[in-house]
């Protein structure tokens, strides 16, 4: 049996699609946090048992992974170890960790709590008392949806503000991925017999910040001016708001991330399960149009 987390999220419903695509014909059971998000599951077709619950909840967990030989955990880092917990406590043979890249970034404050839970996460492979085939996926920026939390923001900030401000010329590189492509990923995982531990699912290409502004001005049709920031004067300004705020607003991090090249290449996982990324230009242009789509309908 297949036991999913995060089927509800954004690339966990492009999995969900790539499972009904190919007519995936074995037992599935997914966890969701309540009964609003479970109408799209039952119309799949699929033979999917659907558990409602929590995954802070040892107990639940334990009896929701019986049965289970794979665990696809694609919610948050932030549950790994409590989902791997159970699995290593019912004998899961092979575990898949959907993570993130941002356990690479030299600033301490995220990387660090990521690297503690991967760690803790690989002593329970470790210790267990049988071999677990253990691997872990980490996407980029994950965009392609009107409520991700990543591309929209920069395409609203695009079409309202007449001057950008980005940090150090908006040199540093990015390298979104779509949440198709990484449905189309995990498929791909799901049937490998032989993979590595660690994959990186990064987009089609890295690009700038400044290279980024401007294509969506363009797919805007609205010409924009973009205004260089130094670096320290975005960190000045971002401690200042979190001081302002009483630390109810803290962006410290994310303005010094500006300044960090997040492109990563996926060279491994195209090697090993013929993994391609669809064109990012394309899927910009499409989010663009669904953007200007949705704003029209709120007139």
């Amino acid at each position: 049996m297949l036991l999913i987390t995060g089927i509800t999220g954004h690339s966990g419903k492009y999995f969900l699609n790539e499972l009904v695509r190919h007519n995936y014909s074995g037992r599935i059971r997914v966890i969701v946090r309540n009964k609003e998000s479970i109408e799209f599951i039952e119309k799949t077709g699929l033979n999917i048992e659907i558990l409602i619950g929590d995954l802070t909840d040892e107990l639940f967990l334990r009896d929701a992974l019986d049965s289970v030989d794979i665990l696809f955990h694609i919610a948050s880092i932030f549950y790994s170890e409590n989902v791997v917990k159970a699995g290593v406590i019912n004998n899961v043979s092979r575990i898949v960790l959907v993570h993130t890249t941002g356990i690479y970034s030299k600033f301490k404050s995220a990387s660090h709590e990521y690297q503690t839970i991967e760690k803790n996460v690989d002593n329970l492979i470790k210790n267990a008392s049988y071999e677990i085939d253990f691997t872990i996926l980490r996407p980029t920026m994950i965009f392609g949806y009107l409520n991700d939390r990543n591309m929209i923001k920069f395409i609203k900030m695009v079409d309202n503000l007449p001057i950008l401000p980005v940090i150090d010329y908006g040199r540093s590189l990015i390298q979104p991925v779509h949440g198709k492509d990484l449905g189309e990923a995990y498929y791909q995982i799901l049937l490998s017999k032989k993979i590595n531990k660690d994959y990186i699912l990064s987009g089609e290409m890295a690009l700038s910040m400044y290279e980024l502004f401007s294509l969506i001005s363009t797919y805007l049709d609205k010409k924009r001016f973009i205004v260089s920031i130094p670096d320290w004067i975005g960190v000045f300004l971002a401690r200042l708001l979190k001081i302002l705020s009483f630390n109810k607003i803290d962006y410290v991090e994310r303005v010094q991330r500006m300044s960090e090249n997040r492109d990563y290449s996926h060279e491994n996982a195209t090697n090993d399960f013929n993994y391609l990324p669809s064109s990012f230009k394309e899927n910009l242009k499409k989010e663009v149009q669904l953007y200007l789509s949705s704003k029209g309908n709120k007139k």
